[in-house]
């Protein structure tokens, strides 16, 4: 964060400066949430839940260097020397200084949200984007009504470009989110069944995630899976780019080979033909890459530069992550989230896999609500169509998933309770030439399970 002075937080939040520090001018250069981490200097914002209140650390966060502190109610005492804001609600005071933050710096910025893969296309815009400007970019999880608000508190004067990715769970937060950034282009990966717990239908889904659309400007564009038939019923006042392989896509790409864990297609665009070499492996690699090349686009880059952004790209840890062992055994870790259709994106790479043997380690997935047992075992008829050779399923849902994968085709299907009891399973069912896939919901850690099978199985 950019300096800035006591008499510009209270501008920001429209605050109320307690106790007798007076010193309009004492400047800060950091916010932090966590009174054990304290930048000296910083200004600590305490936020509250149902389990928790930050209020009750800011006697610590200030003895152990912060400047001052907001707070959403007056103080027994103060400490000398420091400054205390009052405002009306910590969460709202975040989310009004990096409004106002934001609105300080004149740099384009770019919303992505979406079901699946928001993540790979905020890293593969990042990635393309970054070869002609300097990028700040969501980092982690940081996509939420907190981590938001804090990605665009570490803007500065040398950025040239923002990258903001929006998660939610429930109706509401991606407004939330959108009227913060007030972004020149949304982003929509796609619309899938994730958080269908909480928003009840796919079309409840594609409400929240149009949510986007709240702070788009008006000269803004909105950048879509044109494969998607939902987001294809959207209208929306400002430009629409559609991206994907129907006549719809104005970047439409041909079929999707997979060559040495790389992803190669010829794309049909408005800057002529392009040959994708795309540095990850699915066919669903094409929508980040075009959406990526979309924006590139429209903010100058040549097809040149797009295509070297597309092969700087880097995926996410634990986002099928390519592991090669000894043997000719290659984990795929893939372990980060899942939610059905990145399930079935997996599984496709699975099969595409050269290997003699296919082991797919399945674990439950979270969120889907009553819906759950019939999304399971989807999944599982979809590992029957792809005739993937194994299957280790683990946890109380997957059950659901090796019922449907035994009943089309599946002919080797163990059903775990838990990671413990899957480890001697997976040690027996390893074998030379074998592809593995593991993946399930971030909950399930599963990639505990990958660190075994690094255990057992020799350097390549």
């Amino acid at each position: 964060m950019e300096a800035l002075t006591l008499r510009d937080l209270l501008q920001a939040v429209n605050g109320t400066l307690l106790g007798s520090f007076d010193n309009l001018d004492v400047t800060v250069d950091s916010l932090d949430t966590d009174s054990r981490n304290i930048h000296p200097g910083s200004v600590f914002l305490p936020l509250s839940g149902e389990r928790f209140d930050g209020h009750a650390y800011i006697n610590s966060a200030l003895e152990a260097g912060a400047a001052g502190c907001f707070t959403a109610r007056e103080r027994d005492s103060y400490l000398p020397g420091k400054f205390y804001i009052k405002v009306t609600n910590t969460q709202r005071a975040l989310r009004d200084l990096a409004a106002w933050y934001l609105a300080r710096f004149s740099i384009p910025v770019i919303g992505v949200t979406g079901s699946v893969g928001k993540t790979t296309t905020k890293d593969m815009l990042a990635a393309v984007l970054g070869v002609k400007y300097r990028v700040l970019k969501t980092e982690g999880n940081f996509n939420n009504k907190v981590g938001l608000p804090l990605t665009i508190l570490r803007l500065d004067r040398s950025h040239e470009i923002c990258v903001l990715e929006m998660g939610m769970s429930q109706a509401g937060e991606i407004a939330y989110l959108s009227d913060i950034a007030k972004p020149d282009v949304a982003v929509i990966s796609n619309v899938g069944d994730a958080h269908i717990e909480n928003l009840g239908s796919r079309e409840g889904i594609l409400a929240a995630k149009c949510e986007i659309f709240t702070g788009l400007k008006p000269d803004g564009v909105a950048i879509l899976n044109g494969d998607d038939e939902l987001l294809n019923t959207i209208v929306v006042g400002q430009e629409i780019v559609r991206c994907g392989q129907s006549d719809l896509c104005q970047w439409r790409a041909g079929q999707p080979e997979q060559v040495d864990g790389r992803t190669v297609c010829t794309a049909q665009t408005p800057l002529g033909q392009l040959e994708l070499d795309i540095p990850a492996m699915g066919a669903h690699m094409i929508y980040p890459s075009l959406m990526a090349a979309a924006v590139g686009a429209r903010f100058g880059l040549t097809a040149d530069e797009i295509l070297e952004g597309i092969q700087q790209f880097k995926p996410t840890k634990m986002r099928m992550d390519v592991i090669r062992r000894g043997q000719d055994i290659t984990i795929l870790n893939d372990t980060y989230n899942a939610n059905p259709q990145s399930m079935r994106a997996a599984i496709g790479i699975l099969a595409d896999s050269k290997s003699e043997f296919k082991l797919a380690v399945l674990g439950d997935m979270f969120e889907l609500g009553s819906l759950a047992p019939i999304l399971h075992r989807e999944v599982g008829e979809c590992l029957g169509r792809a005739g993937i050779d194994c299957l280790v399923a683990v946890g109380e849902l997957s059950v659901h998933i090796a019922e449907a994968a035994r009943e089309t085709g599946v002919a080797n299907v163990i059903h775990c309770p838990d990671k413990e009891a899957a480890k001697p399973v997976l040690a027996e069912k390893l074998r030379p030439n074998t592809t593995v896939l593991v993946k399930a919901s971030r909950g399930m850690a599963m990639e505990q399970l990958v660190e075994y099978l690094r255990q057992i199985t020799k350097d390549n």
